[in-house]
């Protein structure tokens, strides 16, 4: 069974609204979408300022929580 298909500014916008919800991280993170083959997960990256911020590692470590979760219902399309 196929799973359905999101571009990857969809499913950064899911991860961008998963975020606020479980995690009052800083502003500043981009998300980007790594491809594997036929997988797909989350990566995080920030300006120095960003980073030294509270709450940033755990905005990383969520964003691999939502990337799991998101990646076993999801496709990327392209």
């Amino acid at each position: 069974m196929s799973k359905p298909v999101k571009t990857e500014a969809e499913l950064i916008a899911m991860a961008q609204a998963e975020l606020k919800v479980h995690v009052d991280g800083p502003d500043g993170i981009v998300i980007s979408v790594l491809r594997d083959g036929d997988s797909w997960e989350f990566r995080a990256s920030a300006d120095e300022d960003t980073i030294a911020k509270p709450g940033y590692p755990e905005s990383v470590a969520m964003l691999v929580q939502i990337g799991d979760h998101l990646s076993k219902q999801y496709d990327v399309k392209g």
